[in-house]
């Protein structure tokens, strides 16, 4: 994904969290999903299923796995508030995105992606759980040492996301060394 496109993401983000009064940590999901009128439902998905959106007859909505932690429930539902925001044309064509779960790994092959949709889903899924300048403002005023893993630890619960989604969002945004 070029930076523009990641830019584009991080911006909708934002105006998303923003518009919501969800620009906080951690991020209240259900105000997100009450300002874009979207429904959720966990579900006992099969267990390589981490979350479906749905959306017929000019309404969405989002089923997550209820066998999944809390913190991975979040980050799909997230997840698929990203497809419906970045992939979903207006009007409101009849779409079924499945997201299969995923272990992600900061190595050589965790840049590369098979669809160009999940990756800006889980791009946006990042900025919207951890706001790249909330996350930057936060670091400042906790004195957070991210050359500590406990600190790490202690910033992935304030955000309710896991350690691995923070350390690459922390990654990403070139806050780790």
């Amino acid at each position: 994904m070029n930076k523009q496109r990641r830019d584009q993401i991080e911006s909708r983000a934002e105006q998303i969290l923003r518009n919501g009064s969800a620009y906080r940590a951690p991020v209240p999901l259900d105000l997100v999903l009450q300002s874009l009128q979207l429904m959720t439902q966990p579900t006992g998905l099969d267990d390589d299923i981490s979350g479906v959106l749905v959306v017929e007859n000019k309404r969405a909505g989002i089923g997550y796995n209820s066998n999944h932690a809390p913190v991975r429930q979040r980050f799909t539902i997230a997840h698929e508030i990203g497809h419906y925001v970045l992939h979903v044309s207006k009007p409101l064509q009849p779409r079924l995105f499945i997201d299969r779960y995923v272990v992600f790994r900061r190595d050589g092959a965790s840049a590369v992606a098979n669809d160009q949709e999940e990756v800006e889903a889980n791009a946006f899924a990042a900025a919207l759980l951890m706001p790249a300048e909330f996350l930057r403002e936060e670091i400042r005023k906790s004195d957070f040492d991210l050359d500590d893993d406990d600190d790490v630890i202690r910033l992935a619960k304030k955000f309710n996301v896991s350690t691995s989604a923070m350390s690459n969002r922390l990654a990403y945004l070139g806050l780790l060394r």
